[in-house]
């Protein structure tokens, strides 16, 4: 339990739709298809697509596309974006998206929203069209442009003050700020907006930016109390042992990564396992510790209630990045099973 909160923990699921053992795009959103329903069953509290670009091993491009389609395949978990990407969308647009998901699937709707492009610079050329807007730093301009659209509180004099997003003023998600650094934070406490933290990212700032937040968190029409999510890589088995070879994959594309090889494809279990590492990606792999949470049922359950505690989050998203599609849905079962979702849900 929380030590804000007598609340249960609550666990939902990041998906970034990464394409493993050179299965094809198909396949890969086949298996996220079969994920997002199971989390469903299972009691997890939300299901959230990422959004990235310009690579060759992960499908996640649309996160509001992704959600239409995985909430019309269930029946009772959140679905949302971790995130929309602000600067890479027009404001007019996300809100008219957001708004038709909320009409068709009434509170079950998230939208998690980023600073980032999250792509590289040229990506970003091609979908904002303009040097000046990729080289501008406008994602406060174009958030406070969406909250207006969905609230209809434009200034009176404001160019956009007659746009109507929606027939509906009713259909708002539940609107989150994302992180991996204080900036999201502080727009999230300022504006009232719930708040998730990337841990993964930058797991050295998760607990004291988390607590920050709900420090300073000011109360909204959004939301009239501070909510948080920590999200983190959790890998879980039978055993250590077993989680910790199912690990493999991703801690050897962490420690690439962190040694400048991004274009080689995930690895498999078998090629992690065999895999020699060199000084630099040892170096790599012990620094990369933090992003990661990996052991049996009991350890895993243990180390994410401390962690949540400490950060004062009120949900832990998984990520957890195992190859094999079998080990991955016994992960976020066993999960389930340990915080028991589906009697809290």
């Amino acid at each position: 339990m929380n030590s804000h909160t007598k609340e249960p923990l609550k666990l939902s699921v990041l998906d970034l739709a990464t394409i493993y053992n050179e299965e094809s795009a198909t396949e890969t959103l086949r298996q996220s298809t079969e994920l997002v329903q199971l989390a469903d069953k299972l009691g997890y509290t939300r299901y959230w697509f990422a959004e990235h670009h310009n690579t060759k091993h992960q499908v996640s491009t649309s996160p509001d596309l992704l959600s239409a389609h995985a909430a019309a395949v269930t029946d009772h978990i959140r679905i949302g974006s971790g995130g929309m990407m602000l600067p890479n969308h027009s404001p007019l647009k996300i809100v008219e998206n957001f708004s038709i998901l909320e009409a068709l699937h009434p509170g079950r709707i998230d939208l998690g929203m980023g600073r980032a492009p999250g792509t590289d610079g040229l990506t970003a050329l091609a979908l904002r069209r303009s040097r000046e807007a990729v080289e501008g730093n406008d994602s406060m301009e174009l958030l406070q442009e969406l909250l207006a659209y969905f609230t209809r509180n434009f200034p009176e004099d404001h160019p956009f003050a007659n746009i109507t997003p929606s027939p509906d003023p009713s259909l708002i998600p539940q609107l989150f700020m994302l992180g991996s650094s204080d900036g999201g934070m502080r727009i999230a406490s300022q504006f009232g907006l719930s708040y998730a933290f990337a841990a993964q990212i930058n797991p050295d700032w998760a607990v004291p930016v988390l607590r920050s937040y709900r420090e300073q968190f000011q109360p909204s029409q959004f939301q009239e109390t501070p909510y948080s999510i920590l999200s983190i890589i959790v890998v879980c088995a039978d055993t250590d042992e077993e989680a910790q070879y199912l690990a493999g994959p991703a801690e050897l594309q962490w420690a690439r990564w962190g040694t400048g090889q991004f274009k080689l494809p995930p690895p498999t279990l078998e090629e992690a396992a065999k895999h020699t590492y060199t000084p630099a990606e040892e170096k790599a792999r012990q620094e990369n510790s933090g992003r990661f949470i990996i052991g049996s049922t009991g350890k895993v359950k243990k180390a994410l209630t401390e962690l949540a505690a400490e950060a004062q989050a009120d949900e832990v998203m998984v990520l957890n990045m195992i190859t094999d599609q079998k080990a991955r849905h016994h992960s976020y079962t066993l999960l389930a099973d340990a915080f028991a979702l589906r009697e809290n849900t």
